[in-house]
């Protein structure tokens, strides 16, 4: 992919620590997040990544550690002293998080409503409708409710929500997570459609390597407590850490490697010769479609 301009640091953690009861998650952890990039946290099991997310956005208060979002402190702040910070974020949960009891067009009116109280009635449903619109869900998805909604549908509903308020930083845990291989290629493709149209600064936490290979362009490790490598994966695979390697030269990084690398291959392949795949995409349909008229 074509790499954004980075600009300076939108979030900044200095010496980390998190912990429950005695059970060290992070320890002297340190990471930079740079305006206008899409950076992808990844690790094993039990790294601490969601930990780490909700450190920055203030549902864990960690045990040591400075943490800065827009050039704001946010650890110890009082909730009101934050509000101002907390407009600037969208979260997508994992699994959307959407209220059961809401409408699509209500869940997505909750922050509106949370620190927009004045708005009328008739300004919040043609905001949620155009929040509905622009995640890639059709016009009538607003009143429906979240259960009658497919898995890929609700991950769409929960990222309308997330930009609600037209937030300059996006974060994303685990957003491709139980979808079938092009539902996850097509929520890629929107993730990156919105951070070029709307300028957005991403943390998106994922296992999913296609994403990693696809939309992100660092990508932050975490491994022994902290965050032991930043960069882009070329650069990573340059590091000798035995779970990086592993991680991303196993077979599915692999498969990667070989998925993405095909697209390109496509890709040149149809610019420079756009009339003779446009013919063989023909003679293709023309085939299939005699073969059905065979049988």
């Amino acid at each position: 992919m074509a790499r954004r301009k980075i600009e300076d640091s939108i979030i900044s953690v200095r010496g980390l620590k998190n912990g429950f009861g005695e059970q060290v998650v992070h320890e002297g952890l340190d990471l930079e997040v740079r305006r206008g990039e899409i950076l992808g946290v990844v690790g094993g099991s039990g790294t601490g990544k969601s930990v780490l997310m909700r450190s920055i956005i203030g549902l864990q208060t960690p045990l040591a550690g400075d943490i800065s979002v827009f050039g704001e402190e946010t650890v110890g702040r009082d909730e009101t002293e934050a509000v101002d910070i907390r407009k600037r974020w969208g979260v997508l949960f994992q699994g959307g998080a959407l209220f059961s009891t809401l409408t699509v067009a209500e869940n997505v009116e909750v922050p509106l409503r949370e620190f927009y109280p004045e708005l009328k009635q008739s300004l919040l449903d043609e905001i949620a409708s155009y929040k509905v619109v622009m995640t890639g869900l059709p016009a009538d998805a607003g009143p429906k409710f979240p259960a009658e909604l497919s898995g890929g549908m609700k991950k769409r509903a929960g990222l309308a929500r997330a930009l609600a308020l037209d937030p300059e930083l996006l974060f994303l845990d685990e957003p491709t997570a139980g979808l079938d291989p092009i539902g996850a290629a097509a929520f890629d493709d929107l993730i990156a459609s919105l951070q070029n149209t709307l300028g957005l600064t991403v943390f998106l936490i994922t296992h999913d390597l296609d994403t990693l290979y696809a939309i992100c362009d660092r990508v932050a490790v975490l491994a022994d407590k902290r965050v032991i490598a930043v960069g882009t994966i070329d650069e990573l695979l340059a590091t000798d850490h035995p779970w990086i390697q592993e991680y991303f030269r196993g077979p599915r990084g692999r498969a990667a490697v070989a998925s993405v690398e095909g697209n390109k291959g496509a890709s040149a392949q149809a610019a420079a010769h756009p009339t003779e795949v446009r013919d063989e995409q023909d003679r293709q349909a023309g085939v299939s479609s005699a073969t059905m008229r065979a049988h």
